[in-house]
């Protein structure tokens, strides 16, 4: 069975960067669409970003777009978050997740994913 496993989380002060791996126990990445999750203490969990193979290859969350980068290196079995430009509202618990979301109007929802790392926190401070 596939495991998530996430790496890469801290506490960072507002406006520095951030970078979450999320590497692959079993089998290869390629298949998958790929995608990060948050949920903040209190809050629903909410779609961060996703990657697909076929286009269009990303997806962002108006919340974090121009500042969160999704890639994967499928050489390396891990897709990683690059985040710049944190603010206080990006504090989480930030989990990636695999999956075969049914079409592009779907990589934002959650239960499209069948595979979830068992996250990472993401403190920023102000």
């Amino acid at each position: 069975q596939d495991q998530l496993e996430e790496s890469g989380g801290g506490l960072v002060q507002a406006g520095g960067s951030l970078r979450l791996s999320c590497a692959a126990s079993a089998r290869p990445f390629g298949e998958y669409a790929m995608a990060w999750f948050r949920q903040a203490p209190g809050k629903e969990r909410e779609f961060v970003a996703a990657f697909r193979w076929r286009g269009p290859l990303t997806f962002y969350a108006d919340s974090v777009k121009d500042r969160f980068t999704i890639s994967r290196d499928n050489t390396k079995n891990a897709v990683f978050l690059q985040m710049d430009s944190l603010i206080p509202e990006d504090t989480a618990v930030y989990s990636c997740a695999a999956g075969y979301p049914a079409g592009t109007t779907r990589v934002k929802i959650a239960s499209e994913y069948i595979y979830w790392g068992q996250g990472a926190q993401v403190t920023v401070s102000s």
